[in-house]
């Protein structure tokens, strides 16, 4: 059974599960995405005083915070118990861009010593990149209404416009920030 679960799920597995998950949340009139937690967050801390954006019933979104909660105690137990190797199979090409950006042994982990080591977390440079990438982050999704699991997973099984160019968006982003920025930072 470990064996099985240690793999990655075929697509025809994989794909219907997600698609009941979706049906099921459609159902119940619920939608899917991780960023409306941090406004959940900030209507249980009070943020209600300050901004009227944070004045909502959050208690009918505490089962968006058990996704949450789910997805930070599966990560734990499939990284810790589930994962056959610390190595993540990576193309040779990626390969030889990360090692020609200065990144030692690239694939051998899943986070990257230098992005994530103890060096880049008290360095001004890596605190600088964390805040800054914080604040993108949290004003591109408050900005697109929501973050990309919402907008590609939910948004977009219902058939929203606003998801996909969200999506496109996210997508042109990324490529932006692979070719050009990531380069120029590392």
């Amino acid at each position: 059974m470990i064996d099985l679960i240690q793999q990655p799920w075929p697509w025809y597995v994989a794909g219907p599960l997600l698609t009941l998950i979706m049906f099921s949340l459609l159902i119940a009139g619920k939608n899917f995405g991780m960023s409306s937690n941090l406004r959940t967050m900030c209507s249980i801390s009070g943020g209600g005083k300050f901004s009227d954006f944070f004045r909502f019933n959050w208690k009918e979104q505490t089962w968006n915070l058990m996704v949450v909660l789910g997805a930070i105690i599966g990560g734990f137990f499939a990284a810790n118990f589930l994962s056959a190797t610390d190595s993540v199979d990576i193309s040779e090409q990626t390969k030889a861009a990360l090692t020609s950006a200065q990144f030692e042994n690239p694939g051998a982990a899943y986070l990257p010593a230098k992005l994530y080591g103890l060096e880049a977390l008290t360095s001004v440079k890596g605190i600088l990149l964390l805040i800054i990438g914080g604040l993108l982050i949290g004003f591109g999704s408050r900005y697109a209404g929501g973050c990309t699991s919402g907008h590609a997973i939910s948004g977009l099984s219902n058939l929203q416009i606003p998801s996909l160019i969200a999506v496109i968006g996210f997508f042109i982003g990324g490529l932006i920030m692979t070719h050009l920025l990531f380069p120029i930072l590392f």
